[in-house]
């Protein structure tokens, strides 16, 4: 293998992201062997492995997760969404930051801290970070029964069980209704909706990380860019799932801190925007992120006053 194995620092990630190095394959393959065969050196001719395999994206996955989060046991099912870790990670950690903007600069951390996870996935990866980091628990949804049997086998494998729980959505066209009970209270909600409107918008995406990957167009999309339909599209895309987010979290106003959710399409935001200004949601944040080409952003909103929100840091957080 080439020794040039140091990697640049990516500092559009969030400055405590364990990825912002990128990713050491030396220590990789050392904390997991499974990763060794897909790792070789690229064009740059630094060590890396094929993103468009989804085997060594799966390996990969699996070697970041028991290195930098002592997670020993994950896998996924077949033809499931293995997704990109260091993002997921800067959600985690821009959520922290914003409950620490409430909690005079600290961050809140422990068992008291409880979030949603809507669109687990199969994967499980959110809950799994912010578990190993701050020590939260969480609850998972998903609409999908394998993906929720997938997370809670996760969870259990690792004896997270009693941290990370996870609950089956039984409406899809539902967020939070009929999902959160009356007396639970959290901290905060997030989510990473399906942006793509149709199917074919779905394979058109795929097909252009594979150009962008400089393999062949006409190659059928890999596991790794697909998942299942409801994954990755839903109709009305992003924009109606993010619209029902925000009107069911106003039915709810006060068994959330903050209700957050990425928004992948930057056009989306006017809309989103107007539609918390009809709920009359008290405080609307955006937070932006990036990784690498790709541009993305937080939009958080939160129906407690500013004395409620005291309140609710006294209460929980102290």
């Amino acid at each position: 293998m080439n020794t040039n194995t140091t990697p640049e620092e990516k500092t559009e990630l969030h400055p405590r992201n364990a990825h912002r190095r990128g990713y050491d394959f030396e220590q990789l393959i050392a904390s997991s062997s499974e990763l060794a065969p897909f790792v070789s050196n690229n064009k740059y001719n630094n060590l890396s492995i094929d993103f468009s395999n989804p085997a060594a994206v799966k390996a990969l996955n699996k070697a970041l997760l028991k290195f930098h989060y002592k997670i020993e046991n994950w896998d996924i099912p077949t033809d499931y969404l293995c997704p990109p870790i260091p993002g997921r990670a800067d959600y985690i950690h821009y959520m922290a930051d914003l409950l620490g903007s409430c909690n005079d600069g600290i961050i809140p951390t422990g068992k008291k801290i409880n979030v949603l996870d809507i669109g687990v996935g199969a994967n499980c990866i959110y809950p799994l970070i912010g578990h190993q980091v701050y020590d939260w628990n969480f609850i998972g949804s998903d609409i999908d029964h394998t993906a929720i049997k997938s997370a809670q086998a996760i969870a259990r494998a690792n004896k997270l069980d009693k941290a990370i729980s996870c609950r089956l959505q039984i409406n899809p066209a539902e967020v939070y209704h009929g999902l959160v009970e009356s007396h639970e209270r959290f901290d905060f909600t997030m989510s990473n909706p399906p942006f793509h409107a149709s199917l074919a918008e779905s394979m058109a995406s795929a097909q252009k990380k594979l150009k962008n990957l400089g393999l062949n167009k006409s190659k059928k999309p890999l596991l790794n860019f697909s998942g299942q339909n409801n994954e990755l599209w839903c109709k009305g895309g992003e924009e109606t799932f993010v619209k029902n987010t925000i009107e069911e979290s106003a039915l709810i106003p006060s068994q959330c801190f903050w209700f957050s959710t990425l928004v992948s399409k930057g056009t989306n935001l006017p809309y989103i925007y107007k539609m918390l200004d009809k709920v009359k949601a008290l405080q609307v944040k955006t937070i932006n992120m990036a990784q690498g080409q790709k541009i993305s952003r937080i939009v958080a909103w939160t129906f407690l006053t500013p004395a409620q929100q005291e309140a609710w840091a006294q209460e929980r957080w102290k």
